[in-house]
């Protein structure tokens, strides 16, 4: 991907994160309003992880786990009593996901590209496979080819495999190839598919 269209891609994800911030502010009120009423936590979770060039940023959420991590995990699990209905329904669907339009808007992130690590778990997978370095090439996103196909890392084996799908997503990345990303993962949110 050249400068051209990595400038495209910028200003692409400026303009669809605001549109997507004002047309979905209805929805994010009423995801607010549900996680208040519960009385258990903040509405919105934010954590650090590592972005582009191996800088830290903070990553918002809104709120899926009612009782907040004793110790780090692959992935936060919705069970054993640790998240409400609603915040199990919000994950299954992805709707945890959508302050990060606000990270897409300030420039942290962007609509495709490498789903972004803590720093705990970069360590472990470095400990393994160093070509980790190479995510540091790109902005993390919200999605991406592993993100649909390898779904929620929680072992480090599909952690290793999430790895050698977004490097060779940077090999091949383009603007035509993130458009198909971005189809395939709204059709598969839509369609209900669990990932």
């Amino acid at each position: 991907m050249g400068n051209v269209q990595r400038a495209i891609k910028r200003f692409l994800d400026v303009v669809f994160s605001v549109a997507g911030m004002i047309i979905l502010s209805p929805l994010y009120l009423v995801i607010a309003i549900m996680l208040k009423r519960q009385k258990n936590g903040p509405v919105i979770f934010s954590q650090e992880r590592i972005g582009y060039r191996g800088k830290p940023f903070t990553i918002y959420k809104f709120r899926t786990m009612s009782e907040p991590e004793k110790e780090p995990q692959l992935v936060a699990k919705c069970q054993n009593g640790q998240s409400t209905k609603t915040e199990m329904f919000l994950r299954e669907h992805h709707l945890d996901e959508l302050p990060q339009l606000w990270n897409v808007l300030k420039g942290d992130m962007s609509f495709v590209g490498p789903r972004p690590e803590r720093k705990f778990y970069i360590d472990k997978i470095m400990e393994r496979d160093s070509s980790y370095t190479m995510i540091y090439e790109m902005k993390p996103g919200l999605t991406s080819e592993a993100t649909i196909y390898n779904g929620y890392t929680d072992t480090m084996e599909k952690m290793l495999v999430r790895l050698h799908m977004d490097t060779d997503y940077l090999k091949k990345r383009s603007l035509l190839l993130d458009a198909c990303i971005v189809m395939k993962t709204f059709f598969s949110i839509v369609s209900g598919k669990k990932f």
